[in-house]
């Protein structure tokens, strides 16, 4: 399969690290969307919303998504806000097999609770409910997905093993 696997999510639900994994299992590479934009700016996602805002960030994304549907044989990791603008789903599928990694609130929260500072979405104290209340906001974006796994109690290896199962299922009915 030479289609591309896009991951999206929320932020927290582990697309970098299962992306990451999944690509050497799937012997593809991996495209980590938001660390492409730091690398290219040569300013952190943080920084970019800081001094330019979420609007020039997610027009930097919009520009990664488009650059990015032109390769084949990835597995990228979008940012969470990635699918906001349904543009970039668009063009993501155009070569890409669509994967939501859900998770609960809770299990967020508790993962993204130990990167504070670096989430741009989550200034200052942020709950379990207020992650909720985002994760309900954005689920008409995530309906787009062709495959959904919840990686909320399971291990790495666990969810990747999901994923391949679901990708084969997938090919099969495609």
């Amino acid at each position: 399969m030479k289609k591309n696997i896009v991951l999206i999510g929320f932020m927290g639900t582990g697309k970098s690290s299962v992306g990451s994994k999944l690509a050497m299992k799937l012997n593809k590479e991996f495209v980590d969307m938001d660390r492409e934009i730091e690398n290219i700016s040569g300013m952190t996602v943080t920084e970019i919303f800081r001094r330019f805002g979420e609007l020039r960030f997610r027009s930097e994304e919009s520009l990664m998504a488009k650059k990015l549907s032109l390769r084949d044989n990835l597995v990228i990791a979008t940012g969470g806000g990635t699918v906001l603008l349904p543009e970039n789903i668009e063009v993501l599928r155009q070569n890409g097999i669509i994967i939501l990694l859900e998770a609960t609130a809770q299990d967020i929260h508790t993962r993204v609770s130990r990167k504070k500072g670096t989430r741009p979405l989550l200034k200052g104290s942020y709950t379990a409910e207020d992650i909720q209340h985002l994760l309900d906001e954005r689920k008409p974006y995530y309906d787009c997905a062709d495959i959904r796994v919840n990686t909320s109690s399971k291990d790495l290896d666990a969810v990747i093993e999901e994923i391949i199962n679901e990708l084969n299922q997938y090919e099969t009915l495609s």
